[in-house]
């Protein structure tokens, strides 16, 4: 039976529409390969509309990154530094601390390749943030690599506090961050991001990562990966990421 990209990018959103959980996507419409799972994803995000940001990681300094487009409806940038959200907008809390960065003008594929220095030119601000990782399968992480990858790597919401426009002095490297929920810090300590270095992934996606959707856009934001790993909670709670130097951030899941 050929894959079909139509058949897997129909699900998950119809899930997402029904907020119904998927134990699987359907036969025929699984993806087994990093290219398939990116074909649904870009599927999907296209059917969701304007792409707003990304989000790209790697398990190790020298793995391939993945990445997902994000959309305004998951996406709260807070001036403030806070931010309230229902709980009815989750089916699991997935609570991560993470460096965000704005860009300032496009990074189209076709006036590539950029190199660090041109990636780094093309940011405006950085920023503290809170992913909470999420999921449209019925149990989080059950099933196959490639599913997660298609269904937005695993994104729930992304939560940014202030840009800091004056970033350029800080090494997100030997960044500290602090985590703590309902008032227990749960990690504090110096960079943390498995990946060891956020701009890698960032002239990635730049060259390769975000091609297929256009590149990167002004105006988009691109979070970095987990500096805490992942920790699961239940509402109602209320978290903090704390980067000194560069800020913090909270949300309220009520």
């Amino acid at each position: 039976m050929p894959f079909s990209i139509d058949a897997a990018a129909a699900a998950l959103l119809d899930a997402r529409r029904t907020r119904t959980r998927l134990d699987a996507l359907p036969e025929g419409a699984r993806p087994e390969s990093e290219a398939e799972a990116y074909a649904v994803q870009d599927a999907v995000a296209r059917a969701l509309g304007p792409v707003a940001g990304w989000k790209v990681g790697a398990p190790s300094a020298t793995a391939n990154p993945a990445r997902a487009a994000l959309h305004a409806d998951t996406i709260f940038a807070s001036d403030a530094g806070s931010c309230t959200l229902p709980a009815s907008l989750f089916h699991v809390i997935g609570a991560e601390a993470e460096i965000a960065y704005r860009f300032a003008r496009d990074l189209p594929p076709e006036a590539g390749p950029y190199d660090r220095d041109a990636v780094l030119a093309a940011i405006a601000t950085m920023h503290p943030a809170i992913e909470i990782a999420d999921t449209r399968f019925a149990t989080f992480g059950a099933v196959d690599a490639p599913s997660q990858r298609a269904d937005q790597q695993n994104h729930g919401v992304l939560v940014l506090g202030p840009g800091l426009t004056a970033w350029r002095g800080l090494d997100p490297v030997a960044q500290p961050v602090r985590l703590t929920v309902d008032g227990t810090v749960l990690h504090d300590r110096v960079g943390g991001n498995s990946a060891v270095d956020p701009v890698r992934l960032l002239v990635w996606l730049a060259n390769e990562g975000a091609r297929s959707l256009g590149g990167i856009k002004a105006g988009q934001v691109v979070t970095t990966g987990s500096c805490t790993g992942t920790d699961f909670v239940t509402a109602p709670t209320r978290m903090a990421a704390d980067f000194p130097g560069l800020g913090s951030v909270t949300l309220a899941i009520a």
